[in-house]
């Protein structure tokens, strides 16, 4: 694989905040990958401007994380308990990602096992792999924000070359998401759709003929995709949120948290 830089314009000031966290992040010997823009252009060769950095490490390093950066005098927090805290210098941000809003997509010890090398404002850093970015973006379809067609271009792009058994084996049990992206690519991309290996289609049909109905569950796996557009359906409806314990990692607390931080988007 190519290892160019990442084609993301980002201001002086900016770069040289990102530059200083991440050399202090590397001297503290705090592991870290880059996704967000930086990954996302690297490996769908889409310039992409960014007003903050995107890394990911392990909930249990984000502590550590925190004492390098306060340690420099940056502001950091955690306004989302449950995947996110973020450091701040002089107007600028970056992004410390241990999950996903819905909690699904944890950073485990396969994102660093298949991360990318690459050079990214002149250091040399790991990525996040395709196949992780593509798993946490599907999620992604909130009324103001929809990561489906960075899915889709990743798809066009790096199609045969992506490790899908992995790939599916992260999807899981939300197996029908991806099979939604698999039938949309081939929409968008007529004479592209060889690009999916077809028995990665055949497959997921086949899982999707051989499923039943699930009467008795009344989840609502919609919240998985967005915080905000089924609430409806876990107030008014009766139905159970997936994201919460017993169907999903989150507690009643983060979800609280979660849905409350959409009036301040």
């Amino acid at each position: 694989m190519d290892t160019s830089t990442s084609a993301t314009r980002v201001d002086n000031t900016a770069s040289d905040f990102y530059v200083d966290a991440l050399l202090r992040l590397k001297d503290a010997n705090v592991p870290f990958l880059v996704g967000g823009a930086f990954a996302y252009s690297r490996y769908s060769k889409i310039d992409r401007s960014t007003k903050d950095f995107d890394i990911f490490l392990r909930r249990d390093d984000l502590s550590r994380a925190f004492a390098v950066f306060e340690a420099a005098g940056y502001h950091t927090a955690l306004p989302f308990p449950h995947w996110l805290g973020k450091v701040q210098w002089d107007g600028n941000f970056m992004d410390l990602i241990f999950s996903s809003g819905n909690g699904i997509a944890q950073v485990d010890d396969a994102w660093f096992d298949h991360a990318v090398d690459d050079l990214v404002l002149g250091l040399h850093l790991k990525l996040c792999a395709p196949e992780e970015i593509i798993w946490s973006k599907a999620f992604v379809q909130e009324r103001e924000r929809y990561d489906g067609a960075d899915v889709i271009h990743l798809l066009r792009e790096l199609g045969p070359a992506l490790d899908w058994p992995r790939l599916l084996a992260r999807f899981g049990e939300h197996w029908r998401v991806l099979l939604s992206y698999v039938v949309l690519f081939g929409f968008v991309y007529p004479d592209q759709r060889d690009r999916v290996p077809a028995w990665v289609a055949d497959q997921l049909l086949a899982q999707l003929r051989s499923e039943g109905t699930e009467p008795d569950s009344h989840v609502c796996n919609g919240t998985l995709l967005s915080r905000e557009q089924y609430l409806y359906d876990v107030d008014r409806l009766g139905y159970v949120d997936a994201r919460m314990v017993p169907y999903g990692p989150m507690t009643r607390e983060q979800v609280r948290i979660w849905t409350a931080g959409i009036s301040r988007k």
